[in-house]
């Protein structure tokens, strides 16, 4: 069992005992996305901390984006509903990048191509660069600034 899964259970039966229904229900739906991703497949197999966590940030792209779906709806209590389960999402996922250390990311990985870079490299630039980044920037973000990088 995977770290993540761990700290999912534990926060688990400390929401169960303080009535936290808000928690409880986002706990049990990041376990029960976790562990439909762990059925997946021919057979059931146990996910490693990396794979849980991008499950866990899929989970919380899904909110963001139906939030913003909703709010252009004119939803706005449903948008608000999507984006705090969204929030209590994050918390279990590690910090984001800042743009600075991302820009820094960018760098390195145009420097590592050892050759002036064209829009043609941009789709191996935006997989080195989200492989470093490890889950902490979403890939539209890096897209975006590898695609400035390129002018």
């Amino acid at each position: 069992m995977g770290a993540t899964k761990r700290r999912l259970k534990q926060d688990l039966a400390a929401a169960l005992r303080a009535k936290d229904e808000t928690a409880k229900t986002n706990i049990r739906m990041m376990m029960g996305a976790i562990t439909v991703e762990e059925v997946a497949g021919d057979s059931a197999r146990e996910l490693s901390d990396a794979e849980e966590l991008a499950v866990i940030t899929r989970e919380m792209r899904k909110r963001r984006e139906a939030s913003a779906i909703y709010a252009e709806a004119g939803r706005a209590e449903l948008a608000e509903k999507e984006a705090a389960e969204a929030d209590f999402l994050a918390a279990y996922l590690p910090a984001p990048l800042t743009e600075d250390e991302l820009a820094a990311l960018v760098d390195e990985a145009v420097a590592d191509l050892g050759h002036a870079p064209t829009m043609k490299d941009m789709g191996a630039l935006v997989k080195a660069v989200g492989a470093r980044a490890d889950g902490r920037a979403e890939g539209k973000q890096i897209a975006a600034l590898v695609r400035a990088k390129l002018g």
